[in-house]
């Protein structure tokens, strides 16, 4: 391990994409100390410590807790995730993208162009919410706002939408110059600069005995339960299907190429965090809606807007379809089992027992369909995991008779047992998933340039023309 690291620092070019990439990160976290002009931030903190098992401690824990004192960064990058995730969808929809996608680089530089443009207006949008909430509500008799007025509106919307539009251009540095995916490595950090708290938090239930006798065996047990999380998820993301692929003997000027055996690695999750990520954005938007002014004040749309709140049967049940079909969407985007044929035949591969071509493609489109399915069932449940641990299933809020039936059912089960998030699932797939990426890539450059990677213990490398032995 040691050794790796200290590879790393030799080769200059990998040495300045990680420095670079720590520096970043650094100037994110910076962020999480200025906060918005206006703004009564102890008071702030305090109601999101009452309210910390809600969706709002979830959206605080994807901004690295800057929502929770309302920071330059409190946006993060939730509204360039979700343009993101918009403009992908329309190119089905608008042949106008659908044309720009397949024109290549200059394509994909216009829409990201257009995300950067319905980022600024989705920042524009929710900073309006923010700050119109922040001035009608108020906590144990004061307001949040010191200043309230149109003046305040206006710096509140500049300061979080240029914000947000600083993160997203700092994720786009990283994607470039650094190492690793930069939207990911930017929740990554944001959560796990909240996992010393969360480990602090249990430490003093423990000196505090806050469960009674119970509470060290509790913690011992929560902390078995969070390693085989991990243990699990390391597993699912490792899993893969290898689909065999045999290569034809042919002739290229005087050599013989061809004729060996390999497979087409695909695996169980190929979409990684992302899916959970996009789900989880688009969740944001109800929320939004709910704090207008027009909602609260219609026992409709509140009525309406109350069954999508966090963990409600409703919004657990779009929730895991949003996972699932986030899943098969975004691995369309990376997997295209007719451009696998093509050039599997091409180079005069082919998976034995099918033949060439389309029934090539129709062959590795059924497995994508199935092993998928299963990945999307896997972050489902991984994802449900913390909700559960806060909000328990809430299925007395089940419509008529339905919800009459658990009106009876055990406290924890409808309520949740009020567990930290930061041990829940769904953070901890994103912390997992990120590293194991990010680690991977770093070990591809490694390998590249003919050093030791982290898990090639038992390789050794001669020379540059040596073999692996």
């Amino acid at each position: 391990m040691f050794k790796s690291i200290a590879n790393i620092f030799r080769i200059p070019d990998l040495r300045k994409r990680v420095l670079f990439t720590f520096f970043i990160l650094a100037i994110y976290r910076l962020g999480a100390h200025i906060p918005t002009p206006g703004i009564n931030t102890a008071l702030l903190q305090q109601w999101f410590k009452q309210n910390a098992g809600t969706l709002l401690g979830y959206l605080n824990m994807f901004s690295g807790g800057n929502f929770s004192s309302l920071t330059v960064f409190a946006l993060g990058i939730m509204p360039y995730i979700t343009a993101s995730i918009i403009l992908e969808l329309m190119t089905v929809v608008w042949p106008y993208l659908e044309k720009l996608q397949k024109e290549g680089e200059l394509g994909r530089r216009k829409i990201t162009q257009y995300t950067r443009y319905l980022t600024v207006i989705l920042a524009v949008f929710q900073g309006l919410m923010i700050a119109f909430t922040l001035m009608k509500s108020t906590y144990q008799g004061a307001g949040f706002v010191r200043n309230p007025g149109p003046f305040f509106i206006f710096m509140t919307v500049l300061t979080l939408t240029a914000g947000a539009v600083f993160v997203m251009w700092l994720g786009e540095q990283i994607t470039e110059r650094g190492i690793g995916n930069g939207m990911s490595l930017l929740i990554f950090a944001g959560i796990v600069v909240g996992l010393p708290n969360a480990i602090g938090g249990l430490w003093t239930k423990v000196a505090t005995s806050a469960y009674g006798p119970l509470t060290v065996p509790a913690v011992i047990l929560l902390l078995i339960f969070m390693v085989a999380v991990v243990a699990f998820i390391v597993f699912v993301e490792r899993s893969e299907r290898r689909v065999p692929v045999q290569y034809a003997k042919r002739i290229v000027g005087r050599k013989l190429m061809g004729g060996q055996s390999t497979h087409l690695p695909i695996r169980v999750n190929s979409g990684g965090v992302m899916p959970v990520i996009f789900a989880a954005s688009i969740m944001t938007f109800p929320q939004t809606f709910s704090l207008l002014p027009a909602v609260k004040n219609s026992p409709v749309l509140s009525h309406a807007f109350g069954a999508l709140a966090f963990g409600r049967p409703l919004y657990s049940l779009i929730y895991c379809v949003g996972i699932i079909f986030f899943a098969y969407f975004y691995v369309s985007i990376i997997f295209n089992p007719v451009e696998v044929a093509d050039n599997m035949r091409k180079y005069g591969g082919f998976i034995p027992g099918i033949r060439p071509g389309k029934n090539t493609a129709e062959y590795l489109n059924t497995i994508l369909t199935r092993i998928t399915l299963v990945g999307g069932i896997y972050l489902v449940l991984v994802s449900l995991l913390p909700q559960f641990l806060i909000a328990g299933t809430q299925l007395q809020y089940l419509p008529g008779f339905l919800g009459s039936w658990f009106q009876n059912a055990p406290t924890w089960f409808l309520n949740g047992l009020n567990v930290n998030f930061y041990f829940g699932g769904t953070s901890l797939l994103i912390v997992v998933g990120v590293a194991m990426d990010t680690v991977q890539q770093v070990e591809a450059q490694l390998i590249m340039r003919h050093y030791e990677g982290f898990t090639a213990r038992s390789t050794r490398i001669r020379g540059r023309r040596a073999t692996w032995v």
